[in-house]
């Protein structure tokens, strides 16, 4: 179980890494996230943490990246961090109408890199996780990484044994 400080922290080491060598680093005001992910979560365990750190294109204008903390209570929050920019949903497990897990290929177009280098495109492989309640989705995405669709596969695991125990 994960205290809201601790979840702070890897939120903060993947801010910090979500910069690419071409662009800015984050304006994140840390103290001021640290303050907003300790109100938000209170006391409560966190049983579960994904960081989602590529946002797919257009999903969400203001983040950089995205996570999903899991209560120990079956809470989800679906967190955005941007420049300058923080936002959470809430809800709970027994909220959820839909859960969607898609497999497929991820297609880079072709361009030119930050030094001008021709790119070519490439196919990736992802996995994508999307909730549905009311009229909101949450997406979250693994790519390129085992590591990663394994945590996300963990997380999945978790939601669905809590939201259909056999």
């Amino acid at each position: 179980m994960l205290t809201a400080n601790e979840v702070f922290e890897k939120l903060r080491d993947a801010a910090l890494a979500s910069t690419d060598a071409d662009e800015r680093p984050l304006q994140i005001d840390y103290e001021a996230m640290q303050k907003k992910i300790n109100l938000a979560l209170g006391d409560r365990k966190i049983a579960h943490i994904y960081i989602n750190e590529g946002l797919p294109h257009g999903y969400e204008d203001q983040g950089r990246f995205n996570a999903l903390v899991l209560s120990q209570g079956n809470v989800l929050f679906d967190m955005v961090i941007g420049d300058d920019y923080f936002r959470y949903d809430i809800f709970s497990l027994k909220d959820l109408e839909k859960v969607q897990i898609q497999y497929g290929i991820w297609k880079d177009e072709e361009g030119v890199g930050a030094s001008g280098d021709r790119l070519k495109a490439e196919e990736k492989p992802f996995l994508s996780f999307t909730m549905v309640h009311g009229e909101e989705s949450h997406i979250f995405i693994a790519l390129n990484d085992p590591e990663r669709e394994s945590t996300l596969l963990e997380l999945t695991s978790a939601i669905s044994v809590a939201r259909h125990p056999e």
